[in-house]
């Protein structure tokens, strides 16, 4: 791991396991995006996805509104990637004002990421490509390109990727408190409308922002 670390606090990327999908990191800088979307072969127009060690992780980057630890706490860690809003904007290659995050939950995910700081958590393949299912596989596809990647060698179940959600933070009108899924992925998006539902069944109309 000592290397992978080296290798993404210069700038550079990385590929770590995660309990879904092996995923390509970097530090949440314009240079080693550069680096990322180039690697992928991206468009600048789709936003990638930053994952953390924990929530307080993630304060450093995004609003934290009081109920999101209860809905991610009835949720196995990580299987989740919820669109918050930014603290301040960021890059808008990580979506500007609204920020995409995933608290990894694989353990090997999780000490990278308390020595590194957030990383990007875009899967680890070409855009368009079907994921690889190992870290190696992933590592040696992307270093077709010739650039340089490190690797966290890892174990993946190599199911579906997280489901990603926009919290009633970002959605509009805030006055709604609504959720969107706008990805099914490890949970299906019944299960978490229906959580919304009674959550908001047991604390009225709008809930605090």
């Amino acid at each position: 791991m000592d290397e992978a670390v080296r290798i993404a606090l210069a700038g550079g990327c990385i590929v770590y396991p995660t309990t879904t999908q092996p995923a390509l990191g970097c530090i949440p800088e314009p240079a080693a995006l550069d680096r990322l979307f180039a690697l992928k072969k991206r468009s600048a127009e789709m936003p990638v996805s930053i994952g953390v060690a924990d929530l307080s992780q993630a304060a450093t980057l995004v609003e934290l509104s009081d109920d999101l630890p209860a809905f991610l706490e009835s949720f196995p860690e990580g299987s989740l990637t919820v669109i918050l809003p930014a603290r301040e904007p960021l890059d808008a290659r990580l979506g500007g004002e609204k920020i995409a995050i995933r608290v990894v939950a694989h353990p090997l995910a999780k000490a990278l990421l308390r020595r590194t700081g957030p990383l990007t958590a875009t899967s680890a393949n070409i855009s368009g490509a079907p994921p690889s299912k190992t870290c190696e596989a992933a590592a040696a596809s992307l270093a077709e390109t010739g650039e340089k990647v490190g690797i966290v060698a890892g174990l993946t179940t190599s199911g579906p990727p997280s489901t990603l959600i926009a919290w009633h933070s970002v959605c509009v009108p805030l006055e709604c408190a609504c959720i969107e899924v706008l990805r099914e992925g490890m949970i299906p998006s019944e299960e978490v409308l229906t959580w919304w539902k009674n959550q908001t069944s047991n604390n009225g109309e709008t809930l605090d922002m």
